[in-house]
């Protein structure tokens, strides 16, 4: 079983390429299949197919995609689990950080008074 912290590493290091986020984002609002075939993919991006599969490589071994094949084509779709971690993190920051900044302005709003 892979750890939390090596599934949060997998997938900020998969979305920190900006194309690796363009091809997920394109695959999260596919219109109304759900899946694509690389082909696809590659048509709608400026770059070839070799470093569109490369991509998807790497966000299916982040945990981000799935792949089916069907003869020669391969087919991928969003693995919507395979987003909680970062979800998670963010969660954790988002109640740290809000804890935070609320103790901070009471602490200036006593020092103004």
């Amino acid at each position: 079983m892979v750890s939390m912290a090596t599934a949060e590493n997998r997938i900020f290091q998969a979305l920190a390429d900006p194309s690796r986020r363009a091809i997920f984002q394109s695959l999260a609002t596919w219109g109304g299949k759900g899946e694509a075939a690389v082909k696809d993919i590659t048509a709608r991006f400026y770059i070839s197919q070799p470093a569109v599969s490369q991509h998807l490589a790497a966000l299916k071994d982040a945990g981000l995609v799935n792949d089916r094949r069907d003869g020669r084509c391969v087919y991928y779709r969003v693995e919507p689990r395979g987003i909680k971690p970062l979800i998670d993190w963010i969660r954790h920051y988002r109640l740290f950080w809000t804890e935070h900044v609320d103790r901070l302005a009471q602490l200036l709003e006593k020092m103004d008074q």
